[in-house]
């Protein structure tokens, strides 16, 4: 046909559009463009060289990607390379006169190394890790580029293979020594901080101001030994040189190891701080939410849900937060429903499958609720709230054996500190036979932290069986000296009813329902003693006028009807 080598010629310029528009971000422009020149080259295989069609496929592809596309984009992503493939073939019969000739339009093309990191892209959007581990293990490691190391990297850890997880985030540093989110995956698979330390030195000692970076990674050493209180103080005296002061990432590492210690004031504190310094801050408002919403301030826990929607509703963190107020509401189908949605936007969110664990809990459904805590454990091994919430579930279908026996792994694996003693004193009082050994549990508990929350209340719990009233009263005071906590003014408004002082356990009462409005448990107390004092109409009155005051949680079920619509739809529920 004589009119096809001119539509070749005008076809290379075709091609060429359609990559500066490409390269200029015009992605919507090229998928209608390319997509029109495929359909032409199929009717007409004639009409572009294999290297025009190799072009055309991926700029297409590319423009699928960018429009969220994975699996449309994967399979165009496919031709590309079988069309590579057959390009390789021909090229290599080709004369050298015609390769010379070809160069510089070679120079052109679209690395086949890029195409295939596209494709393991698309692979972890769609889910399947396995297709994009093999993808990249295909590529020799001579040719990976640091992204590509560290994509692998991050699959490897995901997927259990942490050796050869360990081996692509060294090749990371090798090729940028101040890859910092691959030194902390390092960390996290328990190389040693010297070892990665030795690997940033050369750096450290070269550019000026960098010499808070050993000290950072003796931090991150700590954080992921599980050593709370020397990552601490490590990450306290880097806040505190004059260049560092006010980093957000810091302060956040720092407000999740107070949580992690079990400071729940301080954590507070930093998150605060933190969200002051960056408005737009995401990362470990999860954990935040949770901790006002365990706090009884479920007003500010909605604020913070929807604050964080607004910033984006594309992380797990909004959905935990606003699952958190729903669980803290008792409305557990919901706080399910939520926490799953999190789960599947963010498969390692911890925080995200801690709720739903509980959620199922709370539900009844404790197996499903052990499979939840057993994966945030494997993703999060220093986290104690992990195994806690494990053990309940065994305390809940009665299997105080295991229960032990996890106890007293975390006991070994974490150290003997007041958080591991008190949870080991837990179990051991659901057992009558090791009624004295929780007793010394909790006494050593609260000589390492007399203001340690739940060993206080765990120590009350065994006086008040003990009936010893009077000891349960002092430990309540001198705990309430220095802080001041909802459970803990209510325990002693019951220890207080016990040996007749009605007036102040009314004040306790008052002080705890004040800290936190939703405590039932408070506002039982007090109902109890006005019944005591006047079994009269008035007391029937004033039960109404409390019945009608929880009148805030009736409206804010009705702003949930779309979502509880949802909330028996397995499909959310899906994570085992």
């Amino acid at each position: 046909v004589p009119s096809s080598p001119r539509l070749s010629a005008a076809g290379m310029s075709v091609v060429e559009h359609v990559r500066e528009m490409a390269s200029a971000g015009l992605h919507s422009n090229v998928r209608l463009l390319s997509g029109l020149l495929l359909t032409m080259s199929g009717n007409n295989p004639e009409l572009f060289s294999p290297s025009q069609k190799y072009q055309l496929l991926v700029y297409h592809a590319d423009s699928l990607f960018h429009d969220k596309e994975y699996r449309n984009a994967v399979s165009k992503y496919t031709m590309a390379l079988q069309q590579k493939k057959a390009l390789s073939k021909t090229s290599k019969v080709r004369p050298s006169a015609g390769n010379a000739a070809s160069t510089p339009q070679s120079q052109c093309l679209p690395s086949e190394i890029e195409v295939k990191y596209k494709m393991a892209e698309c692979y972890t959007m769609l889910k399947q890790d396995k297709d994009a581990i093999a993808i990249l293990d295909g590529i020799p490691s001579r040719q990976r580029t640091p992204k590509i190391n560290m994509m692998l990297a991050n699959l490897y850890k995901k997927a259990g293979q942490e050796r050869s997880s360990v081996t692509s985030y060294k090749e990371v540093l090798r090729q940028c020594p101040l890859a910092l989110d691959a030194i902390l995956g390092l960390l996290s698979l328990s190389v040693k901080g010297a070892e990665v330390a030795s690997m940033t030195i050369n750096i450290i000692q070269s550019i000026p101001n960098l010499d808070w970076l050993s000290v950072w990674i003796k931090a991150y050493a700590f954080v992921h030994t599980g050593d709370n209180t020397r990552a601490i103080n490590t990450i306290c005296s880097l806040e505190k040189k004059s260049l560092l002061r006010d980093n957000v990432d810091l302060l956040g590492s720092l407000a999740d190891l107070y949580f992690r210690a079990g400071d729940n004031k301080n954590s507070i504190l930093k998150f605060e701080q933190a969200q002051m310094l960056d408005p737009y801050l995401i990362k470990g408002m999860d954990v935040y939410g949770y901790l006002l919403a365990r706090e009884g301030r479920l007003e500010d826990v909605e604020n913070l849900g929807c604050r964080l929607f607004n910033i984006s509703d594309q992380h797990a963190e909004p959905w935990v937060v606003s699952g958190c107020h729903s669980f803290y509401s008792k409305r557990y189908s919901r706080a399910l429903y939520l926490g799953a949605k999190a789960i599947q936007l963010n498969s390692n969110s911890v925080q995200a499958l801690l709720l739903k664990g509980a959620a199922l809990r709370n539900m009844g459904r404790v197996q499903e609720a052990i499979i939840h805590f057993r994966e945030a454990i494997r993703l999060a091994p220093c986290r104690l709230d992990c195994y806690e919430g494990l053990i309940e579930c065994y305390l809940a279908s009665n299997s105080i054996r295991e229960a032990m026996v996890m106890a007293n792994n975390v006991y070994k694996t974490l150290g003997a500190n007041a958080q591991t003693l008190t949870l080991l004193a837990t179990v051991c009082l659901e057992d009558p036979v090791t009624q004295e050994k929780a007793k010394t549990l909790l006494d050593k508990a609260l000589t390492q932290r007399p203001d340690y929350i739940k060993a206080v209340v765990k120590k009350a719990e065994l006086l008040s069986r003990e009936q010893k009233y009077e000891d349960g009263i002092a430990l309540l005071r001198n705990a309430l000296a220095n802080q001041s906590d909802c459970v803990l003014h209510r325990i002693l408004g019951d220890f207080l009813v016990a040996v007749n002082e009605y007036q102040e356990a009314m004040d306790q009462y008052s002080i705890a329902l004040s800290l936190d409005p939703n405590d039932q448990k408070s506002l039982e107390g007090m109902q109890k003693m006005e019944k005591e004092e006047s079994p009269t109409d008035a007391t029937q009155e004033e039960d109404v006028d409390d019945m009608e005051g929880s009148g805030e949680e009736g409206d804010l079920e009705g702003s949930d009807s779309e979502a509880a619509q949802w909330a028996d739809q397995e499909q959310w529920f899906g994570m085992q």
